[in-house]
């Protein structure tokens, strides 16, 4: 449960993050953010394991996660 609760909060951080770095409007709440930034953290860590930064089972940084995060948005804004 602690694990969970660490996880959403991350993903809000890294959420909150690539918001403000991305140019625009970003009409999303705060659970549409969370779960991008926590969807974004899978994202730049997979990203980083495909470019050879990470090892298997190697956690993704907090930067690779924010550019996962940001790609989401980028995605979201054509949907």
């Amino acid at each position: 449960m602690i694990s969970m609760l660490g996880h959403a909060i991350f993903g809000l951080v890294i959420g909150i993050v690539a918001r403000w770095l991305l140019p625009g409007p970003t009409p999303h709440g705060l659970i549409v953010t969370a779960l991008v930034g926590m969807a974004g953290g899978w994202l730049g860590g997979w990203l980083g394991k495909v470019l050879g930064w990470y090892r298997e089972g190697e956690a993704a940084g907090f930067l690779m996660s924010v550019v996962g995060a940001m790609a989401l948005f980028v995605a979201l804004r054509f949907l």
